[in-house]
């Protein structure tokens, strides 16, 4: 993935640069469940800020700023 492409997808969310885990499973070229299902069990492995879940209001300000809408509200964000 090109550069270029990799830094459309970081948003600014709470005063941090992120990615959601739709992106990230694109970039790794994997289903974003697979993603999750990787990520979930072993959290312990990742520094404790490396994921969070926005809210509704939060994934609705944020919809209008990506090209399409994947989903709704509770989107998993990693930093």
């Amino acid at each position: 993935m090109q550069l270029e492409k990799i830094q459309t997808k970081i948003y600014e969310i709470r005063g941090q640069k992120v990615m959601f885990n739709f992106d990230l499973a694109e970039l790794y070229e994997v289903e974003t469940k697979n993603l999750n299902l990787a990520v979930k069990p072993n959290l312990r492995r990742f520094p404790l800020d490396f994921m969070f879940q926005l809210n509704k209001s939060e994934w609705e300000g944020l919809r209008l700023q990506i090209e399409t809408s994947r989903g709704r509200g509770g989107q998993d964000i990693y930093l």
